[in-house]
């Protein structure tokens, strides 16, 4: 984990809560968390429960997050969102989740444009990666992490890369699709595939800046062995976000792991 970096806990709601419902779980989580001042908490609960929601949170303690947007700012498209509609609303965007490219077929330039929507409004993405069991079990993990980070970031400039949050979340170990716990020693080798392949392309400032983080099964037992890998910024929680007592687990999680390591350098 970079010093100077604060730990970044996402926590993806998906498609759960009703807008009441969602309002409950803020006030359980404001109870349940404190302020820390290395850690950021971002909560992405659905697109209809922002605006309430950012009435409600304590913006020291909480920022938002879309879970997805629409890459054009406007124009007639029945039912989408856009990211210039998102502005001053969210702070982040999640970007390319496996579950928007496997049941919304969204394709490697469709990820791209969103993006680069996203930067071009002032939101920063959290562009998520991962291989499946199928290309993981045929030896194709390195290319599809490739090509997923290579055509996402190829519209940006180097200034604009340093600001987006790359999650690495191997869709096998998701739960919706198996939840296999990654092994740390794996997820720490594409990790380091993902800042050397932005190194490469924008130079290792860039790759130092940016902010990596893991998705996959993350909740509060597996949390803390994940931001013990060196070079993970945070974490993409999705089902244990919804339950205020795993996600304030994954945030003491990462309070405590701060600790050590000031202990560490100390």
């Amino acid at each position: 984990m970079s010093t100077m970096k604060r730990i970044l806990i996402v926590g993806n709601w998906k498609m759960n809560l009703t807008v009441h419902e969602a309002s409950l779980l803020v006030k359980r989580l404001h109870d349940k968390i404190q302020v820390h001042r290395d850690i950021e908490v971002v909560l992405a609960p659905s697109m209809l429960a922002l605006q309430p929601v950012s009435q409600e949170i304590d913006k020291r303690k909480f920022k938002l997050a879309a879970q997805d947007a629409f890459y054009k700012d406007e124009g007639a498209f029945t039912g989408e969102v856009s990211f210039t509609m998102l502005r001053g609303l969210v702070d982040y965007a999640i970007v390319g989740h496996s579950e928007r490219r496997i049941y919304f077929h969204e394709t490697l330039e469709v990820v791209r444009d969103k993006v680069k929507a996203a930067v071009r409004n002032d939101i920063t993405p959290i562009l998520c990666v991962g291989e499946t069991s199928r290309e993981k079990a045929a030896g194709e993990t390195s290319r599809v992490i490739h090509d997923q980070v290579t055509t996402a970031l190829s519209d940006l400039t180097p200034e604009e890369v340093e600001k987006v949050v790359i999650a690495y979340e191997p869709v096998w170990a998701i739960s919706t699709f198996g939840g296999e716990l990654a092994k740390p020693d794996a997820v720490k080798k594409t990790m380091d595939q993902i800042r050397n392949l932005v190194k490469e392309l924008y130079g290792a400032e860039t790759a130092e800046a940016l902010r990596v983080i893991y998705g996959g099964s993350v909740d509060d037992h597996t949390a803390g062995g994940y931001l013990a890998i060196e070079g993970v910024d945070g974490l993409l929680p999705g089902s244990a976000s919804l339950n205020y007592h795993k996600f304030a687990g994954i945030i003491d999680s990462a309070y405590r792991q701060l600790h050590k390591k000031d202990k560490q350098d100390g």
